[in-house]
């Protein structure tokens, strides 16, 4: 769609599934990338989040396309309690079939995590307001600036089902020498950000010192030089290359000068006279037994001492539920997680579900969204008295993209399109204004050039044994070898006597009925790239190239 500027489709297609996309266009984690078969052509993906954007930027009017919640309600009530993607994914499934629902947030507008702890300079405040206005236009009932200090309260509300997305709100400190003593200058990362997006903070020190090599750390780093930090080192504990950061947080935060410094884990916060004076780090190296588990072991090396104003702590994120009664019913595991089924997000009460980071620990703003489809699920077949373990299968369809002889309904030439990169703005800008969008986005022209490496794989090579000739011209144009015609055999035997030898044994092979010479057709669907060459040199079309459509079920 973005290939032919229907910009509102291409939105409204994305929206039907991730509910966010300008907001997941700028900010997602890209999950999906790893799987696009352009990576096995060039080194980098289809890219896919940042083309999410070019369909938001250039979209249409697009609010008459979204459902309306009816004005005669279905009689059910429903709470949800904080205002994330997971819970607002809630809402816009449930909200067309007619259920009243009521959002608490402790804060004064909604969006949760995506408000609070990615930087404006990432996400701008309008793209939020937006896509979050989208579905509290509604008709949801906003109860903002309420801090929820007790679930049974909201129990005797008499609501029929209750939500849980209250994130993993607790960021993990350091209990080191000196921590107390600092404590005035020692900062917790998602607070940091959330007071920073809040303009309850507006300066820090000139050097700063980010404990962490996370993307939260990488957020915290990249605030602190446009507040005031001149001199800011990211310091991890570990080696660069198993930082758990995104690449491209890692590389944004090299290009605005801000250095990390690995296998470095601290020791002690330098307190004189009361004052921070830095952070004394010692020097490790990463050793593994034969089970491949990691030790951090001394390197011996002198420790270092680092100066600093202030440091913000950013190792890592906890469920925190203190407002939960225990008395209630709802069992908690490990790390204060509560006991899930996790198909229905149900709790043991069985009228509360969860989901997104206070469902498993924190993810991603996409697996919130995946988290509240389900709930949503759950949550109506709940109300309706339902099994909440009921689920619609998947639609899924296939329809040929034939029309005529070696003609096709989408574009199979095979190209080295190397992936193109998106305009930044002047380094000299955006870190004087920390609400300057640093990422400019993919122009038209660029968006329909970068839409144009894909290859289409959602369009599946078909096979149909008897009209195949054995003419091997479907190997002869293969630019992968993943067609064999060869003797069946047992798979290990057969993975070897490929054209191209299939090592990835967690991929199927396809392997058609043996054909007049006794052979077999093996294709190796690690290594295709659907792009349908084949079923243009076949001469008796046993190749077929079909499209395929599928379609989570939602609740509405």
């Amino acid at each position: 769609m973005i290939a032919a500027e229907r910009y509102t489709e291409a939105y409204m297609i994305n929206w039907e599934s991730n509910v966010f996309p300008g907001i997941l266009g700028r900010t997602c984690d890209r999950p999906c990338e790893p799987a696009c078969r352009r990576g096995r052509v060039e080194e980098e993906p289809v890219a896919i989040c940042r083309l999410k954007r070019v369909a938001a930027d250039n979209k249409g009017e697009v609010k008459s396309l979204m459902p309306d919640a009816p004005a005669e309600k279905n009689g059910k009530k429903v709470a949800l309690i904080g205002g994330g993607p997971a819970s607002l994914t809630v809402a816009r499934d449930l909200a067309p079939l007619g259920y009243e629902i009521h959002l608490y947030d402790e804060w004064h507008k909604g969006g949760g995590m995506m408000r609070t702890q990615i930087p404006a300079f990432r996400l701008p405040e309008e793209v939020l307001d937006e896509e979050v206005n989208y579905i509290l236009d509604m008709g949801i009932h906003t109860h903002f600036n309420t801090y929820v200090d007790s679930l049974k309260e909201i129990i005797d509300k008499g609501y029929d089902a209750i939500f849980i997305g209250t994130g993993a709100p607790r960021g993990r400190d350091l209990n080191l020498p000196g921590r107390e003593e600092a404590d005035a200058n020692v900062h917790i990362g998602i607070e940091f950000l959330a007071n920073v997006a809040f303009e309850h903070v507006d300066k820090i020190g000139e050097k700063v010192i980010v404990l962490g090599g996370g993307n939260t750390a990488m957020d915290c780093c990249r605030t602190s030089r446009r507040i005031g930090g001149k001199e800011v080192n990211v310091v991890v504990r570990s080696a660069f290359e198993t930082m758990k950061a995104s690449p491209w947080e890692i590389e944004d935060a090299q290009r605005e000068d801000i250095p990390i410094l690995n296998n470095m884990p601290p020791k002690e916060f330098v307190v004189e006279n009361g004052k921070l004076k830095g952070v004394k780090f010692g020097k490790v190296k990463a050793e593994y037994d034969e089970t491949g588990r990691r030790k951090l072991v001394p390197t011996g090396e002198p420790d270092v001492f680092i100066e600093a104003d202030d440091v913000i702590i950013a190792i890592g994120q906890d469920n925190y539920c203190p407002w939960i009664e225990r008395d209630l019913g709802i069992e908690f595991g490990d790390w204060d997680l509560p006991i899930l089924d996790k198909e229905t997000f149900q709790s043991t009460l069985p009228s509360v579900f969860f989901g997104g980071d206070s469902a498993f620990g924190p993810e991603n703003v996409i697996t919130a969204v995946a988290h509240g489809h389900q709930a949503a699920i759950s949550m109506h077949h709940y109300c309706e008295g339902k099994d909440v373990k009921e689920r619609l299968a998947p639609m899924t369809n296939l329809v040929s993209q034939k029309m005529g002889i070696h003609e096709w309904t989408y574009d199979s030439f095979i190209a080295d399109d190397l992936r193109y990169k998106v305009p930044h703005e002047d380094k000299a800008i955006s870190l004087k204004e920390r609400k300057v969008e640093v990422e400019l986005g993919f122009s038209e022209s660029t968006g329909f050039k970068e839409a144009q490496r894909c290859l289409n794989c959602d369009v599946q090579t078909v096979f149909t044994t008897d009209s195949c000739i054995e003419c091997d011209a479907c190997m002869d144009i293969c630019p992968t070898s993943c067609i064999t015609f060869t003797n069946n055999g047992e798979e290990e035997d057969l993975r070897t006597r490929l054209s191209a030898p299939a090592e990835n044994l967690t991929q199927d092979l396809y392997v058609s009925e043996v054909l007049p010479t006794k052979r077999v057709m093996v294709k190796d669907e690690d290594v295709c790239l659907h792009c349908g060459l084949c079923a243009e040199k076949c001469p008796t079309t046993a190749w077929d190239m079909q499209k395929f459509l599928y379609n989570v079920t939602k609740a509405h």
